[in-house]
């Protein structure tokens, strides 16, 4: 099982756009590399596109998160009353280069 990053509270017919930021799971000067694998764990209702490692800076949570340490999503496929996991997999380019597996609860309302 991987480290749960958070859980939000998504709106049935929302199409999400998600960021999410690996910075403190980084070294310094470590980087994530290639695309990231975003599967949905518990069902096969939604819909995950547009997987990429961040190109440029972001804002993420009031803080700049740097080229390279976030990855961005999006997100659609929501059916009310399910709480959906979603896993993020992504590499590093470390010379001891890691995979880091965390998952993203999403909690629909009924």
């Amino acid at each position: 099982m991987a480290l749960v990053i958070g859980t939000l509270n998504v709106s049935v017919g929302d199409v999400e756009n998600f960021e999410i930021s690996y910075a403190d799971y980084l070294d310094s000067g470590e980087l994530l590399t290639g695309t990231p694998t975003i599967v949905e764990v518990t069902t096969s209702d939604l819909t995950l596109a547009n997987k990429l490692v961040s190109t440029a800076s972001l804002t993420i949570l009031g803080k700049t998160v740097a080229i390279g340490e976030a990855v961005t999503f999006t997100c659609s496929g929501f059916l009310s009353g399910v709480t959906y996991t979603v896993r993020i997999t992504v590499s590093t380019d470390a010379g001891n280069a890691r995979t880091i597996a965390r998952d993203l609860k999403l909690v629909t309302a009924t």
